[in-house]
């Protein structure tokens, strides 16, 4: 099985270095290819208006000089002459990708990039009250949930979503096959300041805030202390919203 992995941590970060242990356990054909500098909250954008470069690390180690995405679709392009990747995993993220943040997400972004090209993703993160805190639980627990996910069949254009608890590996309850939440809006915060030249600027940040948890989502599983599965779709379309919308437009 050939894995190719990625992040939005850069190609220096801990936890992809950790999931390249997991990762060699799984399989011996292993390929890196991260953007070069952190890419945090990328989402799925993808660099139009300049180039990217591609830089060596080693014999299947790679990094891009550009977002989660452009990592993946590089990789996909250049990379592999004689046969494309099996599987796509991202990660692992320093803090959780839960409800709505899939949204901003570079890591999973970098994972939907994968399935776009009908190859099976998965995003792997670790929630961390304080950055740079242990990844102890994903390195307990990542053998015992990837070969289920490796071995079932995934739809066309789907990901998984792989959330890690933080606390202590052995006091996890559990993995839970949960759907996605949805935090409260206004948890953001905007922090505004002058420049040394006098003009205007605002920075944004999410604040760790009290919200009501709903029954059966991954926000409420990693509360719980349990690693939240959530199989993601990138078809966005409400069909249950179709036939209504038709009829505003029936001549």
């Amino acid at each position: 099985m050939r894995i190719l992995l990625t992040n939005d941590d850069g190609i220096h970060a801990p936890g992809l270095e950790l999931l390249e242990a997991i990762a060699a356990r799984l399989s011996d054909d292993v390929w890196v290819c991260a953007p070069a500098e952190e890419q945090s909250g990328a989402g799925h954008s993808l660099t139009l208006h300049q180039p990217v470069r591609l830089r060596r690390f080693g014999e299947k180690r790679f990094a891009v000089t550009g977002t989660p995405t452009d990592s993946v679709n590089l990789a996909l392009r250049k990379l592999f002459d004689d046969r494309m990747p099996d599987l796509v995993i991202s990660g692992i993220n320093a803090g959780e990708n839960l409800a709505d943040d899939i949204t901003y997400s570079g890591t999973i972004s970098a994972a939907m990039e994968g399935a776009l090209a009908g190859i099976p993703a998965i995003a792997l993160s670790q929630a961390m009250r304080e950055r740079g805190a242990s990844y102890a639980v994903a390195e307990a627990w990542a053998e015992k949930v990837l070969p289920p996910l490796v071995e079932v069949p995934m739809a066309k254009r789907t990901l998984v979503n792989v959330n890690f608890p933080d606390r202590a590996a052995d006091a996890v309850k559990g993995i839970r096959v949960v759907r996605q939440g949805f935090h409260d809006y206004d948890r953001g915060s905007l922090v505004e300041g002058t420049d040394p030249r006098g003009r205007s600027y605002y920075w944004f940040g999410l604040e760790e805030m009290e919200h009501t948890l709903d029954h059966g989502t991954d926000l409420e599983a990693v509360a719980d202390g349990y690693i939240a599965v959530t199989p993601l779709q990138l078809d966005l379309t409400n069909h249950a919203a179709i036939g209504a919308l038709a009829e505003r437009f029936v001549a």
